[in-house]
């Protein structure tokens, strides 16, 4: 059986790695010798674990979304990760690495973020464990996100605005690593999705994991099979698609839709399509498909979503694309945002824009009526409200 996950060199298929120059491969070699030992042990587990449950208040719900499922003459289970404290599945990795970082003695915590969802799990985390907190965010996402940014504060974080680039998440985790390079063995960068150098992509897909996991025994308890026909996930680093399918890759009857952000559409020139128009290439110590322009740089990504904005896409998925094992559709702005509005009318479930992406894969694909379904709602629309509100009228006619 082809494996799916990473090999014992950081590498799934030919993409992932760990390049990363001299000056930072200290912290990458130290965190990569480590992790696995951490996460394994029976004291990370117990202490995981009872967090989850206790603090972030997991299992979150798989609901079979009833009049969703009429609409689409299928059967739809959402997975409720916007129920997870802090409003979105980000909070599961968060809780993990702060804890690997306990582990290694570490009490200086930087992370980036785009939407902020992961920068308010790590100010949170942080604040429960009495960690000091530095936050890289770009300047067009805190005027964006500006709830989201002011949450950050009020835990107690440190929100480091990046005003190079296009000011968004490619440049916050740029300053990100710089900082980390900087600060040598004194930080713990807790990166939010998976991507990065190498043990990053599976270490956070190994703590996501946890939204498989309840999947499959969520799905037997509910309709006594723990294998979906569909797993539908949005994806742009690719830390919920990876929790969502971590389960389920090898499993040859399980059907995966990725959701990636078209933006104004894949040949409009405003995109974050990266599966899609990417080309393999080196980004942020990783290889994996980027976007590019017609130089060979990195081209800027577009997208409504501030989660989805990303020019290149984990290796995980990469990959995934590569071996034909999962589909990938590109869904515009339009029609997440149709996707959207038609959750919150037919059931009063108010998506992040990120997750929108995935549930626009229902109405651009054909499913029997005998299908079960599985989409991960990965956050809240609390963040989003004012993006939703400016296109209400737009969309007034979405049932």
């Amino acid at each position: 059986m082809e494996n799916f996950h990473v090999d014992e060199n950081g590498y799934y298929g030919e993409f992932g790695g760990a390049y990363v120059p001299e000056s930072l491969k200290v912290c990458v070699d130290n965190l990569a010798s480590q992790y696995l030992k951490i996460i394994e042990s029976k004291e990370f587990q117990a202490e995981f674990k009872q967090l989850l449950k206790d603090y972030v208040g997991r299992p979150s719900p798989l609901y079979r979304a009833t009049r969703l499922s009429t609409h689409y003459n299928t059967n739809i289970y959402l997975k409720r990760e916007d129920l997870n404290h802090t409003g979105a599945h980000k909070i599961n990795n968060a809780i993990g690495q702060i804890l690997i970082a306990k582990y290694m003695g570490i009490s200086h915590i930087i992370a980036e973020t785009g939407a902020g969802q992961h920068g308010v799990a790590t100010a949170t985390v942080c604040a429960l464990m009495d960690m000091k907190c530095s936050i890289y965010m770009g300047q067009v996402d805190i005027e964006r996100q500006y709830v989201n940014v002011e949450k950050m504060k009020m835990l107690g974080a440190e929100v480091i605005s990046v005003t190079s680039g296009t000011m968004t998440l490619t440049n916050a985790v740029d300053a990100a690593l710089e900082a980390w390079i900087e600060s040598e063995n004194n930080t713990f960068y807790l990166l939010g999705s998976a991507v990065g150098p190498h043990p990053y992509p599976d270490m956070v897909a190994r703590l996501q994991s946890v939204i498989g996991e309840e999947i499959k025994a969520q799905l037997l308890e509910q309709t006594g099979r723990s294998n979906p026909n569909y797993l539908i996930a949005c994806v742009g680093g690719g830390s919920n698609a990876a929790g969502t399918i971590y389960h389920h890759v090898h499993e040859a009857d399980v059907n995966i839709i990725l959701a990636e952000a078209a933006g104004k559409g894949v040949d409009s020139g405003m995109t974050a399509a990266t599966l899609t128009l990417g080309t393999s290439s080196i980004i942020h110590g990783y290889k994996s498909y980027v976007i590019l322009d017609e130089k060979g740089e990195i081209a800027e990504p577009y997208s409504i979503s501030a989660g989805l904005d990303y020019p290149g896409i984990g290796p995980m998925y990469a990959n995934l694309v590569d071996k034909k094992r999962v589909e990938i559709q590109a869904i515009t702005d339009d029609e997440a945002l149709a996707a959207a509005f038609r959750l919150t009318r037919l059931e009063g479930i108010i998506p992040a824009i990120e997750s929108s992406h995935a549930l626009a894969v229902l109405e651009n694909t054909k499913f029997k009526p005998e299908d079960v379904v599985v989409l991960t709602v990965s956050g809240r629309g609390d963040k989003d409200i004012e993006t939703y509100l400016e296109n209400v009228s737009r969309f007034a006619h979405v049932k």
